[in-house]
Formats: structure tokens, C-alpha cells, sequence
């Protein structure tokens, strides 16, 4: 993979002064188009070994290029501010906006080559970084962005040379420390690393360049060079590079589905809720300052038809925490500073430090949903989105992050009588908008997104929870309840609870295994919609007397239906 970079390619100062004229004008042309364009981000990663002449060369850019439209991100090692989130956090929020170029001297690929070579990281979980790379590097390709990725590489007695030239310099002698020296002690077992790396994450759409670094004249000169043609070829191109996507099949003969199938008649009376409201919130109260949580962190995010109680919800949540431990993120449309980013930049820079909570009231969830049904992205972009969805909610939930995901569902008609009932009180008037009403005749297109959203991205660690809003006061007490479900469950290292759709049975003959569950998954409303202990209390009773009578022949029909019953109600 190095053969290219380890034949001494130079080039002659003469050569070099009669070619950086033109290729300055080129570059600065090609930067300025850029900037007219306003389509395409640029992302160069500057990578490679001691002394190669990574920080040269970014100084040689600034030189040839206009500095306002260039940023330069240095990282080394994380923050506590860094390190109290996701490991892609920081890159993310240091992503150049549309029509620049950012240039990254140290890359998300430093951590996990430096954990691997210090024995921190197991071959494994570096394969599983680099694979979660690129997804990223492939999602900015679709976002639309331009990703060059420059390796600068030296051979072991190169690198050699060139510490020892850098060292010599009293303008770089500041630059060649001790730690360089031990590193090359290190050489082979680096090349390794970073062989398997760059193999690795060698993708189409995002290829590694490796130059040879120990001429600074060559290595300068093409690596602009490169960048020249990839800006052209890339403003040359109409549309993004997207990767294929298949279109989404639903075959739906009996048409039932999850939206369906929810009982939106579950109720509770004024008593139970202040009970069960008390209940949680203070449950909610104490979750939130154990000690265990200080290490983790917590996102609620909330979707659900429009009048569907999202705000009431999340009033009773925050009524429980100090306002100084949570913040509420309302999602709109998008600012231009938003826009000039990938989709999911604007909800990756408010994810929450360990200790904190983050509610977000609308949610990354629109782009499959009202940008889907009202055709503001391209089929691809939102058939997409659903792997990059579940991306993110995956590295949050392996950052610490618990993710609690709420759909609350209406009926037409209730949500029809909020309507009207927002339009008469004048404190509820700014809720009630045109667009809501317009809402309302794509209803059926709303319904089926939704469906495909919950079957696609609701995973083991970050479950929907479908909530039946119709009443108030149940929706709030089970939003509740789940959240510190599974707050306890994920503190206590148990495994994530799977929410599951609350039925009421329609008649005794529907009771049974199902049943059962749904008296365990509802503990809090078991005085209201638990099903009556009368049918449960025969079997037992039929079951003591049967020893007890003197005829065999007519034990065994007493027995008979009391096992069946005693398994179905241990189910």
C-alpha cells in the first residue's frame, strides 16, 4: 500500500518556483466557486508520521489560499468536556458549513491508531471504530460533501533524515522532542496499525492519498495539485454522490398495523392520575440524582401527532429535575447555519455531558416524516436516513447515552376537538397554525411514514415506545413510567425493558397469555384497566377439591381445565 510513496519522488526548486504561480490562481479560483456554489463542504484530513510534513503543508494552503474561506481544526487529546460525550461529538461540531474547506490536523483516525499502538484498544473494537468511520465519511459523501483524506508517508530511515533535519534548524528544532524519537522505535508496529487502518477505510467515496513527505517541494505541490482537481471535478458534478438505495415495500393485506392496533380508549380517572403522577415524578426525581447517573446521560424525544399532549408531557418530566440538569431543545425549521450543515449536525451539537438530560420536542425523525410526506428531501435522501438514524442513536447508546423514544398517537377526532378547543382559548391560539389543518388531509401518508419509521429504526437499544394520548393523564403517567423503567434498568445493568402497545380485552375469550403481559407491563394502572381477579379464582378452587373426591372416575374432569388455566395466568 506504501510502494507508491517509497521510490524518492522530488522535485527541483525550478521546477517548484514556475508552477506555484499558476497553481495559487487555480487554487484561489477554484475556492472562490466554491464559495459561489454554496453546495459543497470540504473536508481534508492531514495525516501521517512524525516529521512528514503535515503542519508544512497546511501552512503552504493558507499561503496559496484565501484564509477567510479555510479553518483548521487541531486535536489531540479529549477535553472532560470531550470525554463526557459521544466519541464523534467533537467531530461533528467542528464540520465546515457549505461553500469552505476545513482542513483537520489530527482526525477522528488518531484516537483509535494511538489506542491501538499503546494497547488500549483490541483489534476488534478498532475494526468496530473504523467501521462506525465509515458510515460517517459515507453520510457526508451523501450530505454532499467532498472528503480527501491525505496520508504523508516516510520510510523508517526517512523519517530518520528528517528528524534529524528538523532538529538541526533552529526554526524547527522546537518541533523534535524526545517522544518523537521513542516513537520511531516503534516504526514497524505503526505500520502495521496504520496499514490495517488505511485498508480499512479505504472507501469509494472516500479514498486515502498517500504521498511520499520527505521532499517538501513534492510533497506540497501535489498535494495541492489533488485538491485543485477533486474541487473541480466535484463542482463539475450537478447532483451528490449518492450511494444506491432500494425503495421502501409494504405489503399490507389485513390492514392492520402498529398505529392500529393501539387501544386509544385507556383512561384515567382524576384520582389515579394525581396518584400515579406523584408516583413517577418522584421516582423520576430520585433516578436522576443517583450517583450512578453522573456517569451517564439521558435524551428524550418526542414525536406524535399535532395536538397530541408533547408539551404537557414534557412539562410533567421537567417538573420532577432542576432546571439546572436539563435542556428542552424545540425543533423546527431549519436555520441557514443548519442548513449549511449535514442533516443531523444541528442535534448532535445539543447531546448531553454525563449527568444531564436533553428533551428534544421534535426530533431527527423529521426528515422521515414531514420532509418525506411533504417532499421537501429526495426519495433517496430520506430512504437513507433511516441507517444514519439508527448510526446515531447506536453511538450514543455506546457513548452511555440512554435514549428514550415517545410517539404519542391520537384519533382524528380527537384530534379534531383540540383543534376547535385551541382556537377558542386565547392562551392556546399560538398552537393552532394553517399548516396544522393542512396536516390533517394527509393524514393516511403521516400514518403509513410512521409505520415505516417505527418497523426501521425502533432497535434493541433505543426502543419506540408508542403511547395511547388520547387521554391526557394516561399518556403523561405512562411516559413517566417508562422513562424511569428504564433509567432503573440501566443503571442497574439490566436489560433494556421493550415496550410493547397496552390492549384492554374485548371479552373473556380474549384474555389468556396476552392478557398476563399486559397486566405486568401496566402495574400503575392496575386499579383501572387491570383485567378482574373473579375469572382467575375458579381454577385454583376446582384444583384443591379434586383429591379430595372419593370417585377417580371423576377427578380427572376437575383437574383437566384447572392446568390450563394456572399456565395461562403464569404466562
Amino acid at each position: 500500500m506504501f510502494e507508491s510513496a517509497e521510490i524518492g519522488h522530488k522535485i527541483d526548486k525550478d521546477t517548484y518556483k514556475k508552477a506555484v504561480p499558476a497553481l495559487r490562481a487555480a487554487l484561489q479560483d477554484a475556492q472562490y466557486d466554491l464559495k459561489e456554489n454554496g453546495k459543497i463542504p470540504v473536508v481534508v484530513l492531514v495525516s501521517g508520521q512524525d516529521g512528514a510534513g503535515k503542519g508544512e503543508t497546511i501552512n503552504i494552503l493558507y499561503e496559496w489560499m484565501d484564509p477567510r474561506f479555510i479553518s483548521t481544526l487541531a486535536f489531540s487529546a479529549p477535553s472532560d468536556e470531550e470525554r463526557s460525550r459521544p466519541f464523534m461529538w467533537r467531530y461533528w461540531r467542528a464540520l465546515p458549513p457549505k461553500g469552505r474547506i476545513g482542513v483537520f490536523a489530527g482526525s477522528w483516525y488518531s484516537s483509535p491508531i494511538h489506542d491501538r499502538l499503546d494497547g488500549g484498544m483490541s483489534k476488534a473494537d478498532m475494526d468496530a471504530r473504523i467501521d462506525q468511520i465509515n458510515r460517517f465519511e459515507a453520510m457526508l459523501v451523501n450530505e454532499g460533501a467532498l472528503v480527501l483524506k491525505f496520508w504523508f508517508h516516510l520510510t523508517k530511515d526517512g523519517q530518520k533524515r528528517r528528524l534529524k533535519a528538523l532538529e538541526k534548524d533552529p526554526k524547527t528544532a522546537w518541533r523534535v522532542t524526545k517522544w518523537n524519537w521513542e516513537r520511531l522505535k516503534t516504526y514497524d508496529k505503526l505500520q502495521d496499525v496504520v496499514g490495517h487502518v488505511l485498508r480499512m477505510s479505504n472507501t469509494p467515496w472516500a479514498p486515502w492519498i498517500i504521498i511520499e513527505g520527505e521532499d517538501d517541494r513534492y510533497r506540497s505541490m501535489t498535494t495541492g495539485k489533488i485538491l485543485l482537481e477533486a474541487i473541480r471535478q466535484r463542482l463539475s458534478d450537478a447532483g451528490k454522490q449518492a450511494t444506491p438505495v432500494a425503495p421502501p415495500i409494504r405489503v399490507n393485506i389485513d390492514g392492520r398495523n402498529v398505529l392500529s392496533e393501539l387501544n386509544l380508549k385507556h383512561a384515567l380517572s382524576e384520582k389515579d392520575y394525581d396518584e400515579q403522577l406523584a408516583k413517577w415524578q418522584g421516582k423520576l426525581s430520585e433516578l436522576v440524582r443517583d450517583p450512578r447517573f453522573k456517569g451517564r446521560s439521558l435524551v428524550c424525544a418526542f414525536e406524535g401527532a399535532d395536538a397530541a399532549g408533547k408539551g404537557g408531557a414534557i412539562r410533567r418530566i421537567t417538573a420532577a429535575m432542576d432546571a439546572r440538569d436539563y435542556q428542552i431543545i424545540p425543533v423546527a425549521a431549519p436555520t441557514e447555519e443548519e442548513r449549511a450543515q449535514p442533516y443531523l449536525w444541528r442535534f448532535w451539537r445539543h447531546i448531553p455531558r454525563n449527568g444531564r438530560v436533553a428533551i428534544f420536542d421534535r426530533t431527527w425523525y423529521g426528515r422521515v416524516l414531514v420532509e418525506r410526506v411533504e417532499g421537501f428531501c429526495a426519495e433517496a435522501d430520506w430512504l437513507r436516513a433511516y441507517t444514519e438514524i439508527n448510526d446515531f442513536e447506536h453511538d450514543l447508546a455506546d457513548a452511555g447515552v440512554i435514549v428514550c423514544k415517545f410517539w404519542l398517537q391520537i384519533s382524528q377526532e380527537e384530534q379534531l376537538k383540540r383543534f376547535k378547543e385551541r382556537e377558542k382559548i386565547e392562551f392556546k391560539r399560538f398552537k393552532i397554525t394553517e399548516e396544522d389543518w393542512r396536516n390533517r388531509e394527509k393524514w393516511d401518508p403521516y400514518q403509513q411514514a410512521i409505520c415505516d419509521m417505527v418497523d426501521r429504526t425502533s432497535t434493541g437499544t433505543a426502543p419506540w415506545t408508542l403511547v395511547e394520548a388520547n387521554d391526557k393523564g394516561y399518556a403523561r403517567v405512562k411516559i413517566l413510567r417508562t422513562i424511569c423503567e428504564r433509567l432503573e434498568a440501566e443503571l442497574e445493568g439490566r436489560p433494556v425493558p421493550q415496550s410493547k402497545p397496552e390492549k384492554a380485552p374485548k371479552d373473556k375469550d380474549d384474555k389468556g397469555k396476552k392478557a398476563g403481559k399486559v397486566k405486568k407491563a401496566d402495574k400503575p394502572a392496575k386499579a383501572v384497566k387491570a383485567p378482574p381477579p373473579a375469572p382467575k379464582a375458579p381454577p385454583p378452587r376446582a384444583a384443591k377439591p379434586a383429591p379430595k373426591t372419593p370417585a377417580r372416575p371423576k377427578a380427572p374432569p376437575a383437574v383437566k381445565p384447572a392446568r390450563p388455566r394456572k399456565g395461562k395466568t403464569a404466562t
